[in-house]
């Protein structure tokens, strides 16, 4: 069918993720999934990483360079080659992704919600607080889902951000938060397998064990990708590191579209 869910956790590290996520580490062990350890491209922030997720390239070439851009994306993106072939999209995400993808500047009184959107995104649910519960983001998600039907769903949460800057990245309340985040995912993962969608959980960036992230450190670049698909080679494969690029074209695969021209070609992600 195609129709494809990610959930992209802002600042998920990977060694927090493999310690915690206890329900999707089973799905691995059980072999219903595939599971990659993937290194963050530079610089290691959220809006220039949330542009690199949707379009497969680099800061250097989709002008996304710190957290401060607040324009409209100039590039081909997951949701306008989804728009192009047809397909319905929706978000469930910070407002970020809706300066992005659907209407800038973001008005909080105007646009939390923004259903039948007139940019690249069909339809989208917004919000504009770090602490904004993270069961709540996926439940609007999950509203989406069964309101729309869309073919192309992102959920973008941020606790595990803002639990990492407040204690730093590593400590046991970012662990905590981690843990927390992902035992609610083990609640709707088995209702999207049942629905026939395609799921990718994986992060933006990383933390620092000082609250920050931007740079090169491993810490900050090195983050989990699980993906559940019939269309996915199953196990984990997290025993080499993967460039962050592959998300976009991989995406587009399980979606059945084209990707874009300056996507990825050789994808180090394993499909059927």
């Amino acid at each position: 069918m195609g129709k494809t869910v990610l959930v992209l956790l802002d600042a998920c590290r990977y060694d927090a993720a493999t310690e915690t996520a206890g329900y999707l580490e089973h799905l691995i062990e059980a072999g219903l999934g595939a599971k990659y350890k993937v290194w963050g491209i530079l610089p290691s922030m959220s809006r220039p990483m949330y542009e690199t997720s949707m379009t497969g390239l680099i800061p250097a070439d989709h002008g996304v360079n710190d957290n401060r851009y607040n324009f409209r994306s100039k590039c081909e993106n997951i949701f306008s080659l989804c728009r192009k072939a047809g397909k319905k999209t929706a978000a469930a995400a910070y407002f970020w992704m809706a300066e992005l993808y659907e209407k800038t500047p973001f008005d909080s009184l105007n646009d939390r919600f923004r259903l039948n959107g007139t940019g690249d995104i069909d339809h989208g649910i917004y919000y504009f607080e770090d602490q904004y519960p993270d069961s709540h983001l996926f439940l609007d998600g999950e509203f989406l889902r069964k309101e729309y039907s869309p073919d192309f769903l992102l959920i973008h949460s941020m606790n595990i951000d803002l639990a990492g800057h407040i204690n730093g990245g590593g400590t046991p309340p970012y662990v905590a938060q981690v843990q927390k985040t992902a035992e609610f995912l083990a609640r709707l993962i088995p209702v999207w397998k049942e629905a026939g969608y395609n799921i990718i959980v994986t992060a933006d960036h990383g933390m620092s064990r000082g609250g920050y992230h931007g740079g090169p450190s491993a810490e900050q670049r090195t983050l989990p990708m699980y993906i559940f698909s019939e269309k996915a080679v199953p196990g984990d494969l997290s025993d080499k590191l993967i460039s962050q690029l592959n998300l976009a074209p991989a995406i587009c695969r399980l979606l059945d579209i084209e990707p874009a021209a300056a996507m990825l070609k050789d994808l180090e992600i394993k499909l059927k």
